[in-house]
Order: C-alpha cells, then sequence, then structure tokens
C-alpha cells in the first residue's frame, strides 16, 4: 500500500497518452504485477504471437471496441506479451502458453483465474472478463487498513473499486468519503465519483449528471456510458425486488438522458422484466407483442419468446393465444425444428391437435434429417401425445 504513488506514477510514465481501445501496459510483466497488487486489480494478459491471425483480428478490431476498452480499462491491469521474444520466457515459463492467443486473468496473488485460448468477439470476450471479476475479492485488504483508519484517497478508491468488484455494497465507505471533500472536481475526486456510481438512485450518480463533462474528460464517454448502464440495471434489479414502479421509471429516465441510442430498447426490455417478475400477466403480454415487432425477422428470437411465455403462463388464454401467433411467425421466417416444434406445442395448448399434429410431422422430418435422436424421441412423444 505505501508504494501506491510510486507505482501509479510508474504506469502513467508507461502508458504515456490515452489511445484509442484497450490501454496495455508498457512496461514489463513484473512492473505490471506490482501495479496490479498495489490497485487491487485482476491482470489480463494477451499472450500472442507476431504471427498469428486470430490475435491480429482481436487486436484490430476486438482491442479497439470503445465498449471493450471501457471495461477493461476499469477494471484491470491489461498486458501485451509477445510469447516468442526472449525478454517473456519467465513469464511463458510460469504461464505455459500451447496456442495462440492465449488470454490469461491472473489475479493480484499471481493465480491464474481464468484462461481462454483462441480468439473471440467482443461481447464473448467482455462476458470472459466478467467471469474472471467474479473470482476476485480484494477487499478484505483495503478494509484493514481503512477500518485502522487510513483515509490516503487512493486507499479509499481501490477499496471501493475492490468492493464493487466482489459485488458488496460500497455506497456506505464512498459517500464517507464524498462527505469529506471540499473540491470535487480534482481528477481524483472525478475518478472517484465514478466508481462510486453503483445505482442509478444515488447520491453518487447525482454527482455524475453534475460533472459528466468533466468525469468524461478524465476517462472517455465509452466509460461513462457503460457505468451508467450498469447503474441503471441494478436500480432496475432494486425496483423488481420492492416492486417500485418509481426506481423503474428512475432507471429508465436516466438511460434516456445519457444513453438516448440505447433508451428505447433498455425501456422495452426493463417494462418486460419487470411486469414478468412482479406477476403482472397483462402488462408483460403488452410488452411482448411490442417487442416481437421489434425482432420480426428473428425466428430464433421469436421462438425463444414464445417458450418463454409457455413456461411463465402455462393457463393464460390470451398468452398461450399469442404464443401460437408468434411461434407461428417462426416457422414462416425460419422454419427450423425448434421452431415447428415450438409452434406445435402451442397449438396443443390451444385446443389445435389436426394443425399442431402437422407441425410435429414437420418438425419430426427435419430431426429426422439431422439424425439427432434427441429431437427425434421428443418429436415422437409429442405426436404420441396427440395421438392419444
Amino acid at each position: 500500500m505505501k508504494n501506491i504513488a510510486a507505482v501509479a506514477l510508474m504506469l502513467i510514465m508507461a502508458v504515456g497518452v490515452q489511445a484509442k481501445g484497450i490501454e496495455f501496459h508498457k512496461g514489463k510483466w513484473q512492473e505490471a504485477f506490482e501495479l496490479a497488487k498495489a490497485e487491487g486489480k485482476p491482470i489480463f494478459v494477451d499472450a500472442y504471437a507476431e504471427w498469428c491471425g486470430p490475435c491480429k483480428r482481436m487486436a484490430r478490431n476486438v482491442f479497439t471496441s470503445d465498449k471493450v476498452a471501457a471495461f477493461y480499462n476499469s477494471n484491470f491491469v491489461n498486458l501485451k506479451l509477445d510469447m516468442e521474444k526472449p525478454e517473456n520466457a519467465s513469464f511463458r515459463r510460469e504461464y505455459p502458453v500451447s496456442a495462440y492467443p492465449t488470454l490469461y486473468y491472473i489475479n493480484p496473488d499471481g493465480e491464474v483465474i481464468n484462461k481462454k485460448m483462441g480468439g473471440m468477439d467482443g461481447e464473448s470476450f467482455i462476458a470472459l472478463g466478467k467471469a474472471a471479476l467474479s473470482q476476485v475479492d480484494v477487499s478484505g485488504d483495503f478494509a484493514k487498513e481503512y477500518e485502522a483508519g487510513n483515509r490516503d484517497p487512493e486507499l479509499v478508491y481501490n477499496y471501493v473499486r475492490a468492493l464493487n468488484q466482489a459485488g458488496k455494497p460500497s455506497q456506505k465507505v464512498a459517500n464517507e468519503y464524498l462527505r469529506t471533500q471540499d473540491d470535487l472536481t480534482t481528477p481524483q475526486n472525478l475518478k472517484f465519483i465514478l466508481e462510486a456510481v453503483t445505482d442509478a438512485d444515488s447520491r453518487a450518480f447525482g454527482l455524475l449528471e453534475k460533472y459528466k463533462s468533466q468525469i468524461v474528460a478524465v476517462s472517455s464517454a465509452a466509460t461513462v456510458e457503460e457505468r451508467v448502464g450498469k447503474a441503471c440495471e441494478a436500480t432496475l434489479k432494486k425496483a423488481i425486488e420492492f416492486e417500485n414502479k418509481e426506481l423503474l421509471a428512475e432507471a429508465i429516465a436516466k438511460v434516456k438522458a445519457h444513453c438516448p441510442e440505447k433508451a428505447k430498447a433498455f425501456a422495452l426490455q426493463s417494462n418486460m422484466t419487470y411486469s414478468k417478475e412482479t406477476g403482472d400477466a397483462d402488462s408483460h403480454l403488452k410488452y411482448s407483442k411490442k417487442y416481437a415487432k421489434t425482432i420480426a425477422k428473428d425466428a430464433d428470437g421469436l421462438a425463444k419468446l414464445a417458450t418463454e411465455l409457455g413456461k411463465t403462463y402455462k393457463d393464460n388464454a390470451a398468452i398461450s393465444k399469442f404464443g401460437e401467433k408468434v411461434s407461428g411467425k417462426s416457422v414462416k421466417v425460419g422454419g427450423r425444428f425448434f421452431h415447428y416444434i415450438t409452434y406445435a406445442q402451442f397449438l396443443k395448448r390451444n385446443g389445435k391437435v389436426e394443425k399442431a399434429k402437422d407441425a410435429a410431422n414437420k418438425a419430426l422430418a427435419l430431426a429426422n434429417d439431422m439424425k439427432d435422436k434427441r429431437a427425434i424421441g421428443m418429436t415422437n412423444k409429442l405426436l404420441k401425445m396427440l395421438e392419444g
């Protein structure tokens, strides 16, 4: 902890001017490791080779994504190592590489918490990083010093971040710090406000709104947008837990204010989720109909929507009718096994036995073409029930 300032200075010198995409530490592995220990962050290592095609594609198409960069720059010390260079031999001895790229996630104690070989797209890459973060909890190290009275700003910042990464409450610690600050517009405090935002219905979020342009200047628009989205999702979960429509409305309004291009989709999905989880079948049906229009050409999405409605509402006539309509649309758009079997099940539920048999027989033909024993067995079972 005593070397935090020195290590932070080393990072600034190593990284230099902020570039587009993931900020990769320019120093050596040991320096990145020391920085990770000081900040309580895990390390992401792109173990690559110059000649590797998937490595080049990730560097060109994934690492440069604003969304990817916002997530990885906030949560990891990032490092790129060419595994065929002699200066990286010590890393390779400790962390073997047999294919390129190998994506390593290493906690501040040097233990591998996740590992993936091969290239991947941006969404999968973020999901992999989130899975790694869920296995890291270094908040206890910072808690000891905090409880002993240490209020060094960098320590408090790292403590709050560690609590957030571990999914633990951090607002009490964050608010205690913010109340002691006379000037919230220093770069350090603007960075702290951003990290302190975990819910849309919080004091920290209000400060983010107040100082948003300044916070963007010390981070990035993509990083702020990612934090806003996470905070609004957290408030949505709280709205569902307490069946509080005001919190639901607040989450939707704040996405609209700060991420307008995502507002419509967020509002629709949030209303669908809220109505489903709170047992409001009429509202859930209303929003499901709106959602179905947005995925009208997505056969798999339509069939999935119908399946979820069928599982959630087994005895609701209006929803069964809509499920038949949606699954029927998936058959017309896609015509795969899954689409026909879903359609047949809804036809059966609605008493349309002959039409259900026809759809099931088409599903069986597709299952036979695929030589899928499980699909064949499922369809034969359905046909037997229809015959009975």
